[in-house]
């Protein structure tokens, strides 16, 4: 789940890390109220779950509480990238001394928390790593033993930090790090920390994200701190048609598992293939030897004939698809009749030669007989499990290239 600014920040708060007062509007007096109460220039934020604020005027800078609730009214009816905001933050415009940057992410390689410090904040910590490795300190922590502030000490002190400084951003970067692990978070990100001409150090804009598995058990902070509905999931995936037509078509039977991902491929080759993690190996197998995936699809369970011949038609009508590849791995309990008249069904309805069309079959399983007794009669192309799923893609990728 990932959270809006504001309430990131309130996370942060609640973890005892220092903010700056900010106040969270939805309209342009509350707004004028807030910067009222600050009593002096302040930063008025879209709250929206997508990047790129600054750049569509999202982030306006105000001298005075009626210019504040302009900039807020104007704001709240902008959309960025899609995304209306639910409100605006008015935060101070701070007088700052030096921007850091400090964050704790789910390092999913070491199977631990990582933290990261960098004495160059505000700016995207990435660009920092790439031109400034010495100005990024690392250090993982435990999954189960206590976050020490010495652990957090020794990351910051890596960036060349010391002092006064070093002091006051250890016990942030150490309660960042609890935080993270206490609320099942992936990411826990303040850019920039700032240290003020005072010499405190406060959180000026915060990221996080928690794991979504984790949600269930975290009803504490989401819908008492936070008060965030359950139903609210933060979903901000926006399904094609193909996902659109291929969950309905799943929806509308209980009879097996279909499912269809068109987002990011734009190939030749249209895919219906599934069992025991073949999804995902079919799809690599094809990429790797030069296909182009039209599509990423599951099929298992015994589908009925309609639901495999869905898929198969969803996956056909795809801009650009010349040929259907059908493949299964040999984990499976689907029955081959099955698919294969599913298939077949999908083409000839679509006026289209399945012999031309499905560049290969191949679905070791139950009633195998049957299923190449019709693949036969239509002259449809098919192997069975001697052929390894490998050979099976590069027969399919082989057919759709010679055909091109």
């Amino acid at each position: 789940m990932i959270f809006y600014e504001y309430e990131a920040r309130k996370i942060v708060e609640l973890a005892g890390i220092p903010v700056t007062k900010y106040g969270f509007c939805q309209t342009a007096d509350e707004a004028r109220k807030a910067a009222e109460e600050i009593g002096g220039p302040t930063v008025i934020k879209s709250q929206v779950l997508t990047g790129g604020r600054m750049k569509a005027g999202g982030v306006q800078f105000a001298d005075t509480p009626d210019e504040a609730a302009k900039h807020a009214e104007d704001i709240l009816k902008l959309e960025i990238n899609g995304h209306m905001p639910v409100g605006v933050l008015v935060d101070p415009k701070a007088e700052i001394k030096q921007e850091y940057y400090a964050s704790v992410v789910w390092d999913g390689t070491a199977k631990k928390p990582l933290m990261l410090f960098s004495d160059m904040g505000g700016i995207d910590i990435e660009q920092v790593a790439e031109e400034h490795p010495d100005h990024v300190g690392r250090g993982h922590i435990s999954n189960i033993l206590p976050v020490g502030d010495y652990e957090a000490k020794q990351v910051i002190a890596a960036t060349g930090v010391t002092g006064s400084q070093l002091n006051r951003a250890t016990p942030i970067l150490a309660k960042l790090a609890r935080l993270f692990r206490e609320n099942d978070m992936i990411l826990a990100e303040i850019n920039p920390l700032a240290e003020l001409t005072d010499g405190s150090f406060v959180a000026l804009d915060a990221h996080m994200e928690m794991e979504e598995e984790a949600v269930g058990r975290q009803k504490n902070i989401l819908r008492k701190e936070l008060g965030i509905a359950e139903e609210d999931t933060r979903d901000t995936y926006v399904p094609s048609d193909f996902e659109k037509n291929v969950k309905a078509i799943d929806a509308a039977d209980h009879r097996g598992v279909i499912q269809g991902k068109d987002h990011g491929f734009d190939g030749n080759l249209g895919l219906v293939i599934g069992a025991g993690g073949g999804s995902l190996t079919l799809t690599d197998a094809v990429r790797n030897q030069g296909g182009k995936p039209a599509n990423y699809s599951e099929i298992g369970g015994n589908p009925s004939v309609a639901k495999a011949c869905g898929l198969a038609k969803e996956v056909l009508k795809k801009d650009g698809v010349e040929k259907i590849a059908v493949m299964m791995s040999i984990v499976s309990n689907t029955r081959v009749d099955i698919v294969a008249r599913g298939v077949i069904k999908a083409c000839l309805e679509l006026g289209k030669d399945p012999a031309e069309t499905i560049a290969i079959f191949r679905i070791p399983g139950a009633w195998e007989d049957e299923g190449n007794k019709i693949l036969d009669h239509y002259g449809v192309e098919y192997c069975d499990r001697s052929v390894s799923l490998w050979d099976a893609a590069g027969r399919a990728v082989a057919k759709i290239q010679g055909a091109s």
